[in-house]
């Protein structure tokens, strides 16, 4: 299994992502995850999801290896669904999601922690988007809603990385804390929001969500689309197949 749950306190449901050594989900990996979470949100003793890891980097996207694999475009066509499907199950789970966040958090692990309702990270937390680094776009959508516009665009075209530290100078982590205290940094804040009445906290996501200025799964779909441009012209491949690779 890459995605178990717990529920470790009445009304808080944890879901986490196991799978060495970095946490990249194959196609498979990622439809388990938003059924996880669509599962809990689902659940009307829930009131609050928390979306954790184990290992040393909360995620690392998507599997490489499994594309570089694939001779045609259907390890792309999956891993674009797959992702699609995942970051709209963290987006549109019937709760608040609570994201906690230690090591690496790139690629695909933006998308999840960028359409969370909270992030709390460890101090050797870092997010970015090596996405052109990868021979692959996307996610910019959800970094745009970790950082500013500029900001966003700067980490985008170097594929360079943010501390936790400075997500909570932007304002959108929540709290920092030593890595062993993180897991329960986070149950603290769910239990503080699962505190509330599951009626109010269910219409309250579902109002905070409807007054979103971006529409981020067609946001990101959109994006989507450039992947496989870049992948019919054939850049992608020749940017990925360098992955991994001394230069």
């Amino acid at each position: 299994m890459t995605v178990s749950t717990a529920c470790p306190a009445d009304g808080i449901r944890v879901v986490t992502v196991d799978r060495p050594p970095v946490n990249a989900l194959p196609v498979h990996g990622w439809y388990e995850l938003a059924d996880a979470v669509r599962s809990a949100g689902r659940d009307p003793e829930v009131r609050c999801v928390v979306l954790a890891a184990a290992g040393r980097g909360f995620n690392a996207g998507v599997d490489i290896k499994e594309l570089q694999r694939d001779t045609g475009h259907e390890a792309l066509i999956g891993a674009n669904r797959g992702c699609a499907e995942a970051f709209a199950a963290v987006y549109a789970c019937e709760v608040p999601v609570v994201a906690a966040v230690q090591g690496f958090c790139l690629g695909g692990g933006i998308g999840l922690v960028g359409n969370a309702d909270a992030i709390v990270a460890s101090e050797d937390a870092v997010f970015g988007l090596p996405e052109l680094d990868r021979g692959a776009l996307g996610a910019a959508t959800h970094l745009a809603r970790l950082v500013p516009q500029h900001l966003m665009r700067t980490l985008y075209y170097t594929s360079r990385t943010v501390t936790a530290a400075e997500l909570l100078a932007h304002g959108a982590v929540w709290r920092v804390v030593p890595p062993r205290e993180l897991i329960d940094a986070a149950l603290e804040l769910a239990t503080e929001i699962a505190a509330k009445d599951g009626h109010l906290l269910r219409l309250a996501k579902a109002a905070l969500n409807g007054i979103d200025p971006v529409d981020v799964q067609r946001s990101y779909r959109f994006e989507q689309g450039f992947t496989f441009e870049a992948n019919l012209a054939g850049t992608a491949a020749r940017v990925r197949d360098t992955f991994g690779k001394e230069a």
